[in-house]
């Protein structure tokens, strides 16, 4: 049986070349194409970096939120910029209709959207904030668990600056869904505090007292006025809440907050006011006593059996 070996592929340089030259002709042709349509893309790079200074420059100079302004300048050179990618592509390539484009970039779309779900999400709940304004930048606010002042609301989070130093970056998806305490929002805040008096001490009195200890307390707003009110009458002495009002800002908070505590707690220790404090008074019960009956049975934890401790009389140790 004799076997035939495949002839080896013959190599005809005339057509490597004629596919080469064609190659080289194709993209010489295109050249001009390319050229109008790099042309193009630099138009709209112009004109797109143009509208966001231009948004930039108008909101920073009649708008409070500048954030906003940025914002919506970066979002308008988007899509500027894809705009003129789109109808450069078109230009280049003349066979490539919009229809073609559109057609691909809505396919395309909807796997880029699952892809980039949150960053999507957390997009439009920026530009929503920027808009809505529910709070700006300087504002003290509690989101997500954390309380501090904004530092800046930007198109993918919101920068919060806790007391203690940290920056907190919170998507913008979660301070839109979930609820957001804005401690700033009406320019002042209510404090409270409770003090408790002595059960036979006047409550009047104690009230009284109090009140004109807060007038002196620099700070405390006069409008509206503090109030002191009978909360609770507890085990050991009568609660008096007070409430005060002052500005919101955290640090005058809690400076005011310590000064109002001393001041009051002077008023009432001076007038002879008690403060009392939680008493326990605690009873021990003799296990041995004579009187406590059969010693033979187990009782209140003394062990049982036929021959218990004797009895000891009361007063010895």
């Amino acid at each position: 049986m004799t076997t035939t070996t495949p002839a080896a592929p013959s190599i005809n340089p005339s057509a490597i070349w004629a596919t080469v030259d064609g190659m080289i002709n194709g993209f010489l042709a295109m050249l001009p194409l390319l050229g109008a349509a790099l042309v193009v893309f630099l138009i709209f790079w112009g004109a797109a970096v143009g509208t966001r200074n231009a948004i930039e420059r108008v909101t920073s100079q009649r708008s409070e939120y500048p954030g906003a302004g940025k914002a919506f300048g970066r979002l308008a050179y988007i899509a500027m910029m894809l705009l003129g990618l789109l109808i450069a592509v078109t230009v280049a390539f003349p066979s490539v209709t919009p229809a073609k484009l559109f057609s691909v970039l809505g396919v395309g779309g909807v796997a880029i959207g699952f892809a980039f779900k949150d960053i999507f999400q957390n997009l439009v709940a920026g530009i929503l904030l920027l808009i809505r304004h529910p709070f700006r930048a300087g504002d003290e606010i509690t989101s997500g668990g954390f309380t501090g002042v904004v530092e800046s609301i930007e198109t993918r989070a919101t920068y919060i600056r806790t007391y203690d130093g940290q920056r907190i970056i919170v998507p913008n998806s979660i301070v839109y869904t979930q609820p957001v305490t804005v401690i700033t929002a009406y320019g002042r805040l209510r404090s409270d505090y409770d003090f408790g008096i002595g059960n036979s001490d006047d409550v009047a009195a104690a009230r009284g007292l109090i009140l004109d200890a807060l007038k002196g307390v620099d700070g405390v707003l006069a409008d509206p006025a503090p109030d002191v009110v009978l909360w609770e009458l507890a085990d050991f002495s009568q609660n008096l809440r007070v409430r005060w009002w002052s500005k919101p800002h955290r640090a005058g908070v809690v400076e005011l907050r310590g000064r109002v505590l001393e001041a009051v707690a002077q008023a009432l220790a001076g007038a002879g006011i008690d403060l009392p404090f939680p008493t326990q008074v605690v009873l021990l019960h003799d296990q041995t006593d004579a009187n406590d009956g059969d010693r033979t049975k187990q009782r209140e934890g003394w062990p049982a059996g036929k021959s218990p401790p004797a009895a000891r009389p009361i007063g010895r140790s």
